[in-house]
């Protein structure tokens, strides 16, 4: 990666009185949106410039562990995360970008956290099997930035502040930190190979520029044109496409293939391994039977209810076979007289291959069965959670009904949805769903929807 990534920090620290300002850090409770004491920022080169400032003049984060203020690996990645559409930057994503170890990425990451930088709009996940869910940040630009930077903020529907002015003793400072959020690091020249490049010489000389000739004088120079004797009559058509061709199998390649479509059609060989049942078909495959003439020759004769080695027993009943029907006539009439006969009729409308239930042996688990099967039949009593609440003259049920444990039950599932908010306050009014869900988790949801998201992490008090 190139070091001139940003500029260089001074060696002398500016006087206190000039930009610095004291510690700060914004504890894990002010990290999300619903609690946030910055603004959002309106563009990713305004957001590098908050950036840029907490780098040579601001302060760190002073956490226990980590770097302590914001390097130049942490401009590298703010670079990174300014440019994304969706502020969602996978710590996968971020080494593989920046070349950087986990626990780098992670202690930068927190690092913009804690100066106010990122903030949470939703937390990733950790699912076992299927992958994570990245978190997914806001770009957010903290009060003391705004307050060192001479900026006049107010409130917005969208941003939550946006600014309103600047104090004229603060442009030169504003100057030097736009600059430098818009200075683009150079591109790393890719080395060119040591060995020369041999270049295929062509029989004739080409007249177009853009392909090579063995001619020692330019493409570009005078091209004398054909004779008129060469000149085409302008019928020529090109040849037509090949059609590609299709690789044939061999016996061995036919055997597998058979073996695989009888898996996969018949129930009881789902377990079976497709070499072993290869070698069983053997002589059916290279005497030219298809799956279903197979399955027709199987199926003459029903099965048991159960199958105990389902390759034995196809071995069994393909043996002599394919002597037996040695001509393509002789297995269509087979195919036709299966699909008249009575067990195929059965296989066709029953799961004729598969176990049905049968009585435990064990004395104890009949038993329970027997409770289980008497519970299930028995008419279910209607819960506390069903029964019928009467409803008022203005159509709505009435809260005094609820009980304590049923009101915090709502509420907490409030918190986790704000949905449930802005469908109560359609469907029954605002002031029904202050009443059931207190004021200030209504105020919470309304903020959110003023910044076009209502699916949050969960609320979290200051």
């Amino acid at each position: 990666m190139p070091t001139n990534t940003a500029p260089p920090r001074p060696d002398v620290p500016p006087p206190a009185t000039a930009h610095d300002v004291a510690g700060h850090r914004v504890p894990d409770s002010g990290q999300w949106m619903s609690a946030t004491a910055g603004r959002i920022a309106p563009s990713g080169t305004a957001w590098l410039e908050a950036v840029y400032w907490f780098y040579k003049y601001g302060p760190g984060p002073d956490s226990s562990h980590g770097p302590k203020r914001v390097g130049t690996t942490t401009l590298r990645m703010a670079r990174a995360i300014a440019h994304l559409t969706e502020c969602r930057p996978s710590v996968a994503n971020l080494i593989q970008w920046l070349k950087l170890s986990k626990r780098t990425v992670q202690y930068h990451l927190g690092m913009l956290r804690e100066t106010g930088l990122l903030t949470y709009r939703s937390r990733g996940t950790r699912v076992g099997g299927t992958g994570g869910r990245a978190s997914e940040f806001e770009r957010t630009i903290p009060q003391i930035y705004d307050d060192a930077a001479g900026l006049r903020t107010g409130p917005s529907d969208t941003l939550i502040r946006s600014v309103r002015g600047v104090r004229p003793e603060k442009i030169p400072l504003l100057k030097e930190l736009h600059a430098a959020a818009r200075h683009r690091q150079p591109k790393k020249r890719a080395k060119r190979a040591n060995r020369p490049t041999v270049r295929a010489a062509s029989k004739t000389s080409s007249c177009t520029p853009m392909v090579g000739s063995t001619s020692s004088f330019s493409t570009a120079g005078d091209i004398s044109p054909p004779s008129e004797s060469k000149l085409g009559d302008g019928n020529h058509q090109s040849p037509a496409p090949q059609k590609p061709t299709l690789r044939k199998l061999n016996a061995i390649g036919r055997r597998y293939q058979l073996a695989a479509e009888l898996i996969q059609q018949v129930g009881w060989l789902g377990r079976a391994a497709v070499p072993r049942i290869a070698w069983i078909v053997r002589h059916a495959a290279d005497a030219g039977w298809s799956v279903t003439e197979v399955i027709a020759l199987v199926g003459l004769v029903a099965p048991a209810r159960r199958v105990h080695r389902p390759s034995g027993f196809l071995a069994s009943r393909l043996k002599g076979a394919h002597l037996l029907y040695d001509t393509p006539a002789k297995r269509a009439s087979l195919v036709n007289g299966w699909r008249d006969s009575r067990p195929a009729e059965l296989d066709r409308h029953t799961d004729w291959w598969q176990d049905d239930f049968r009585r435990p042996s064990s004395q104890n688990v009949a038993r329970e069965v027997q409770e289980a099967f008497t519970q299930l039949q028995q008419p279910s009593v209607p819960t506390a959670e069903e029964r019928e609440l009467s409803i008022g003259h203005d159509g709505l049920v009435d809260l005094d009904q609820l009980t304590r444990d049923e009101v915090i039950e709502l509420r907490a599932a409030a918190h986790k949805d704000p949905v449930l908010v802005r469908t109560t306050i359609h469907a029954c009014g605002e002031l029904y769903a202050r009443r059931l869900f207190t004021s200030a988790l209504v105020d919470q949801f309304q903020r959110l929807t003023s910044l076009g998201r209502t699916v949050v992490h969960p609320w979290r008090p200051v």
